[in-house]
């Protein structure tokens, strides 16, 4: 746990009783805060009160003696309409935080030799995979390094800090949001495309909430795919911050030979300037950084970005090339993301279940010249209507969940079939795709939430990894 100082003796209202309320309470309290709490789920109160909290009903409390609002995420900070405990914070002059602004607070509060990196991570995709894979190359070449905040364990609960550690924090849109002080050593966007917009009030507040990574950082490593990060990038580059753009390309970049590290100079890592993942390959200048075609696990174009994100983030932290590239071509891959899940007879299975919309989706399709698609559950706005251009890619479509009947209709003549639930679209898939007696590829890329069928997309993995091992497959770890 990291204990949060600067609060000693003040009493601090906690709203959201979920992991990261009940982190921050924690957290609050180990650097003597005394942490009121509130949630509306009865069960949530209660296993406060068995912690030994203060339990007080925030509706009727006298917010004049707040020193601060600790907010859930989850609850709604501006849109659609501010959450009733930010109404009564602001009408009483009370900041409005969470956790990753104590996390910030508790490292500024640290004398400045003794405090120790700390690489964040946001993106509407891609940025999971991000988080986890420089925390990866970090622990292969032996840093004590700690991965948490919107992935895994909540920042609060990651361990208490100290000079030699590295933190690797994945950020989402609602929690930089209730930032004001975050000041990463280096900031990432993966990409921005429209997502959780109800939130934000529109495409621009989404942006607004996702550049307030960069407002302290040293270094900001932007993708430039869309004009939302390009034009980021080029607002931090006229306030002559230090930017590296990191773009994907669809046309051949012509290479010259030679070399852009020096390991006489360990911070040395790139020249300004934009880096290209092309394929397989991360190029800077026409000059080859690395080539990703050993590394199974991170297979399409846009994880060939991902780890041009992961080198740069490492190397500016003193890493060596040697070890960044061994520790890249190593990676064994996140769950759900691109996933190779089991093999039977030439198909193989492939679990991305995390492509939660359309743009996610279009990073799996465009990996492979040909795949047996499975998509469906609860469209967002759009629905599949961008991906169009890709489906002469796929050979045949499964649909599921609450979006099949569009996605039928959006398909048009691309050969399709409602299949329904998971277990049906599995089979249907794979008897069509082992018919074709070639090596072929049945992918779970839903392109829509799962909120229908699915508590989380998690579940729908687990459930698309069921159904493949039901039909005899071997598991990917033992084939």
């Amino acid at each position: 746990m990291i204990p949060v100082p600067g609060f000693e003796g003040r009493r601090i209202a906690v709203f959201g009783l979920g992991r990261s309320g009940l982190t921050a309470a924690r957290a609050l309290k180990a650097g003597g805060a005394l942490p009121v709490l509130w949630d509306d789920s009865v069960s949530s109160r209660l296993q406060a009160e068995a912690e030994g909290f203060a339990v007080e009903d925030l509706t009727v409390a006298d917010w004049s003696g707040f020193a601060a609002l600790v907010l859930s995420p989850g609850a709604p900070l501006t849109h659609p309409k501010p959450h009733w405990t930010v109404e009564k914070a602001k009408a009483a002059g009370v900041e409005v935080i969470g956790d990753i602004e104590l996390f910030a607070r508790a490292l500024a509060a640290m004398p400045e030799g003794e405090r120790p990196g700390v690489v964040a991570i946001t993106g509407t995709n891609g940025k999971s995979t991000t988080t986890a894979l420089i925390g990866w190359v970090l622990k292969q070449a032996g840093l004590a390094v700690h991965v948490g905040g919107n992935i895994g364990i909540g920042v609060l609960a990651l361990p208490e800090p100290n000079r030699d550690a590295v933190y690797v924090i994945e950020v989402s849109s609602y929690q930089l949001d209730l930032t004001t002080t975050f000041a990463p050593d280096v900031a990432i966007l993966t990409n921005i495309s429209p997502d959780h917009l109800d939130r934000h009030g529109g495409m621009e507040g989404y942006v607004a909430a996702k550049k307030r990574i960069f407002a302290h950082a040293d270094v900001s490593l932007i993708g430039v795919d869309e004009s939302w990060g390009r034009t980021l990038a080029a607002s931090l580059q006229n306030a002559k911050r230090e930017v590296r753009e990191v773009e994907t390309s669809e046309h051949e970049v012509e290479l010259r030979p030679g070399h852009l590290y020096d390991e006489d100079h360990p911070r040395h890592w790139v020249p300004g300037g934009r880096v290209n993942a092309y394929g397989r390959k991360v190029i800077f200048d026409e000059i080859e950084l690395f080539d990703l075609t050993p590394a199974r696990s991170l297979p399409g174009r846009h994880n060939a970005q991902n780890a041009a994100f992961a080198y740069l983030a490492a190397r500016f932290l003193g890493l060596g090339y040697d070890d960044v590239v061994q520790g890249l071509l190593s990676f064994p891959g996140l769950a759900h993301r691109m996933e190779t899940v089991g093999q039977l007879g030439k198909v193989r299975f492939v679990n991305d279940s995390k492509a939660t919309n359309a743009d996610a989706a279009r990073q799996a399709l465009a990996s492979y010249d040909r795949s047996f698609w499975i998509a469906g559950g609860r469209a967002k706005a759009g629905g599949i209507d961008d991906l169009e251009d890709l489906f002469p890619r796929v050979v045949e479509a499964f649909l599921i969940g609450e979006a099949a009947g569009p996605f039928a209709a959006r398909l048009g003549e691309t050969p399709h079939r409602i299949s329904g639930d998971m277990a049906t679209a599995v089979q249907a898939a794979y008897d069509a795709a082992a018919a074709t007696g070639r090596d072929e590829v049945v992918l779970l890329s839903p392109a829509a939430a799962s909120f229908d069928q699915y508590p989380d997309f998690e579940a729908r993995g687990e459930a698309f990894r069921a159904a493949v091992l039901a039909l005899g497959a071997t598991p990917a770890s033992a084939s």
